[in-house]
């Protein structure tokens, strides 16, 4: 298993474990993703935020981290944090605890860039992922809703209720 950079060539891997996330979703009645811009993505993966575990060269999930989050920590945005975003798992490795290991990389990975939090956020009041997280290391924070979603993808303007968590480290 190892973590690395995803890259132009991952994208359509990307997108299509977007879809399995988003199809996942809907049988759980949770919040579902929209169909994300591709553009958002080759974005991140331009400034080296968007990430994959690769398992047998494999990519077995992704992730996209960001280093500022206004609209959804908004006062607490100040901190110095890094902001983990859309966890998606290939179906072949669920059942693997990607996201105890996704924490494990981004403790060490927040120390070397002298980050003081990881956090990440959710909509909706999933009890399971919230249950999920805290597993992992996470405190919940609680659910809030947002001032101001005018910036952020549709599922966050047509949801009420916003998940926080963080790892102070």
């Amino acid at each position: 298993m190892k973590i690395e950079n995803s890259v132009a060539t991952d994208v359509d891997e990307i997108f299509r474990l977007y879809a399995i996330a988003s199809a996942y979703q809907k049988t759980k009645k949770v919040v579902v993703w929209p169909d994300f811009e591709r553009q958002l993505v080759q974005t991140e993966l331009s400034e080296n935020r968007q990430w994959k575990l690769l398992i047998d060269d494999k990519i077995a999930c992704v992730w996209a981290i960001t280093f500022d989050d206004a609209e959804i920590w908004e006062e607490r945005d100040c901190d110095d944090a890094i902001y983990i975003h859309r966890i998606a798992t290939n179906p072949y490795f669920r059942g693997h605890n990607f996201v105890g290991t996704i924490v494990d990389w981004a403790k060490e990975y927040a120390r070397s860039i002298d980050k003081d939090y990881i956090r990440l956020d959710t909509l909706g009041k999933n009890v399971k992922l919230i249950e999920h997280y805290t597993n992992a290391g996470f405190d919940f924070l609680g659910l809030f809703d947002l001032k101001s979603t005018a910036g952020l993808p549709l599922h966050y303007q047509t949801t009420k209720g916003c998940c926080l968590f963080e790892i102070k480290l």
